[in-house]
């Protein structure tokens, strides 16, 4: 009597006729399952008593941040030893600082934030962390408790400033108090895993031009060059990928506009740290939950040019507001600075004319290339390399309009012919082309006089010839 096949098959299978499949491994698309803590009944047990011991205490914004975190450690060690479950010290120590950090901080992600040396968290599931350091990533061991834990945490962050996640707005940007920039994402967006958090670390004390030269960043010529343009109101434009150090970049140009002149950031996420005396910072706003009172970056520059600013600085061009941001330098608003998302510099000149034709105004594209000839002065591109360090790889100039096409001019580029050393890290630095910027007679009108031996292609280091007044 004949048999189907499936039949056959199942008879295969209960006879051991097929090999058993192995369990499906956790891969970086699918959450692992959060490994129980043998700890968490008496971790819960110790925090409920905390909170009921110190109470409204936990968030009275009078005390001192350093006597209340005192306080909490005395009250954990004192609980601890009251359990009877038997601790070493070792266990001690580590349930009080994760105890302390979850009460006053941000979790298992708290001595991430205070790490000098990590860059970027990376929480992929409530049992999958990873940092990145020196511009590579790293797996950790911490991990939260389980879904609701870090969705807790997702919550304080977004909530300190005033921002809301939930189904209805299952992703949110935000930054943290020290300026660190907050992605975080829900399901069902996030499939199979979640929620996801990503966290930008900014440092306290913003790097300066004198770092970027000792990272390699840029060259010290480089940044003579820079603080020259800065200081003569030339408009200039950061472009990169994500993660090349755009704003970091963006940060210590500001960092030369003299202290005497007004100036206005804007924003999508309040990150740039400038230490001029007369500086106004404008944030995007996202709509309420009813859909109304977004106020969008374009709106911001618009507004900006009623507050009289000597100079504009907006963080990152990416939509309409690009027309609006030519228009202003091009109408004495020079000295502009920004940022914006492209490969090359070409790239970021095509990305200028298409965010102009997102504004939704219906202008020839040979008149959009006229205005963005006649505003952007130089363009800066930086990336991110395979061996993890951020350079700034060329420098062009906008030199104007040939026909119907804008013309550019490579005046530093980096020197790719180097090769790499034995640690995989590039050994070149950029270089200048030997030519001169057709902008100089510009700064020499504004009383900056530029070095020839800045674009010499063998000339010997520059110091920095104008620091921050």
């Amino acid at each position: 009597m004949s048999s189907s096949f499936h039949e056959r098959l199942a008879r295969a299978r209960g006879d051991g006729g097929t090999p058993s499949t192995k369990p499906e491994e956790a891969t970086p698309h699918r959450a692992r399952r959060v490994r129980p803590d043998p700890l968490a009944e008496l971790r819960q047990k110790v925090h409920r008593s905390l909170v009921e011991v110190l109470g409204p205490r936990l968030y009275d914004t009078q005390i001192a941040p350093e006597q209340l975190q005192a306080k909490v450690r005395e009250i954990l060690q004192r609980n601890l030893e009251e359990e009877d479950t038997p601790l070493t010290r070792e266990e001690r120590l580590r349930l009080t600082s994760e105890i302390a950090d979850d009460v006053l901080g941000f979790g298992p992600i708290e001595p991430f934030l205070r790490d000098p040396t990590v860059t970027e968290i990376m929480v992929n599931a409530p049992d999958l962390i990873y940092v990145e350091r020196e511009g590579r990533i790293h797996p950790t061991m911490g991990r939260f408790v389980d879904e609701t834990h870090l969705r807790r945490v997702i919550d304080r962050m977004v909530g300190q400033i005033g921002r809301r996640i939930d189904e209805s707005s299952p992703y949110v940007d935000a930054r943290l108090p020290d300026g660190s920039r907050v992605n975080a994402v829900l399901p069902p967006l996030c499939v199979g895993g979640g929620p996801y958090l990503t966290v930008r670390k900014f440092s306290p004390d913003p790097f300066q031009a004198e770092d970027l030269i000792t990272f390699g960043t840029m060259s010290a010529r480089l940044a003579a060059f820079f603080a020259a343009c800065v200081h003569g109101r030339m408009n200039l434009l950061v472009s990169g990928g994500t993660g090349a150090g755009k704003t970091t970049t963006l940060n210590v140009l500001s960092s030369w506009i003299p202290s005497d002149e007004r100036i206005v950031t804007i924003e999508d996420a309040a990150e740039l740290q400038l230490r001029q005396p007369h500086w106004l910072r404008l944030e995007y706003r996202p709509p309420n939950i009813e859909g109304r009172g977004e106020v969008t970056i374009r709106d911001l520059v618009r507004n900006s040019l009623r507050m009289r600013p000597d100079r504009i600085v907006v963080g990152e061009v990416r939509g309409g507001e690009a027309l609006d941001m030519l228009q202003s330098m091009n109408t004495g608003h020079d000295g502009s600075l920004s940022t914006i998302h492209a490969n090359s510099p070409r790239d970021s000149i095509s990305r200028l004319e298409t965010m102009v034709l997102m504004a939704g105004v219906d202008i020839p594209v040979r008149a959009i290339r006229e205005q963005i000839a006649a505003a952007i002065d130089l363009v800066v591109h930086q990336a991110r390399m395979r061996d993890g360090t951020r350079r700034i790889t060329q420098v062009t100039e906008v030199v104007g309009m040939e026909g119907d096409v804008v013309t550019l001019q490579d005046l530093f580029t980096f020197d790719y012919r180097s090769g790499m050393d034995d640690q995989g890290r590039y050994r070149g630095t950029i270089q200048p082309t030997g030519l001169r910027p057709r902008f100089s007679e510009r700064l020499g009108e504004q009383g900056v006089r530029l070095d020839p031996d800045l674009f010499a292609e063998h000339g010997g280091t520059i110091p920095i010839a104008m620091r921050r007044s």
